[in-house]
């Protein structure tokens, strides 16, 4: 009864809490039900038929939208740091462990497209701006950082001296393999198939196969 006796000596507050972390980490019908039920009065849109696993964190939900038939499996993180937000499309699949981050407040955003697939451990920022079209497909362990960090002063530290972004395109209908890497001057064109452990630091044609480190189109689809 130790357990119990705890919970009745708590306040109201530390009970809710308590219950929350419950029914966010315990994989259950009632449970995931009862998130869908929680998130849909956070969230700044959420569809319909959408499963969301245990231990999910979304980190300002007024500013993340999630489409309709949407799978998000256990330990995802999705965080929106201003009102550019982040925007799940209709059909897609999120996979354990990814972590989706806008990393700015201002400029940072990522819109993910219809029927996009994102594999286990993935890692994508939007620092100006992540637009990923439909129908991608992003294998297991995947990192997009679009932002360098500028080193050319030896007399000052690296933290000082700021860096580069812009905002990265992925075009539609693109395949990134297992373990690719990908810069803030990697924009992928529609239709391209990045072969894994690449290092994509310059733009990549649409319809190209390209491989490598760093990455080079080695022919055309087709």
């Amino acid at each position: 009864m130790f357990f119990t006796e705890k919970y009745e000596s708590m306040n109201s507050e530390e009970k809710e809490a308590l219950l929350k972390t419950l029914f966010m980490q315990t994989d259950s019908e009632c449970c995931e039900q009862a998130r869908i039920e929680y998130y849909a009065s956070k969230l700044k849109h959420l569809g319909k038929n959408v499963k969301i696993g245990k231990n999910v964190k979304f980190v300002n939900p007024e500013y993340i939208s999630i489409g309709d038939d949407v799978i998000i499996m256990d330990d995802v993180t999705v965080i929106a740091r201003g009102y550019g937000g982040v925007e799940i499309g209709n059909n897609c699949c999120i996979c354990e462990r990814v972590y989706l981050d806008t990393e700015t407040s201002v400029e940072g955003y990522i819109k993910i497209g219809k029927r996009v697939y994102i594999g286990t451990g993935t890692t994508l920022f939007g620092h100006k701006g992540l637009e990923i079209g439909d129908n991608c497909l992003f294998a297991q362990n995947i990192t997009l950082t679009p932002y360098s960090h500028i080193f050319d002063d030896p007399n000052d530290i690296i933290w000082n001296q700021g860096g580069h972004s812009k905002k990265v395109t992925i075009g539609k209908d693109c395949y990134v393999g297992m373990g690719v890497c990908i810069m803030y001057s990697g924009d992928i064109g529609e239709g391209s198939v990045i072969g894994s452990g690449a290092l994509v630091v310059k733009p990549i044609p649409p319809y190209s196969v390209a491989v490598g480190v760093p990455a080079k189109p080695i022919k055309k689809r087709g």
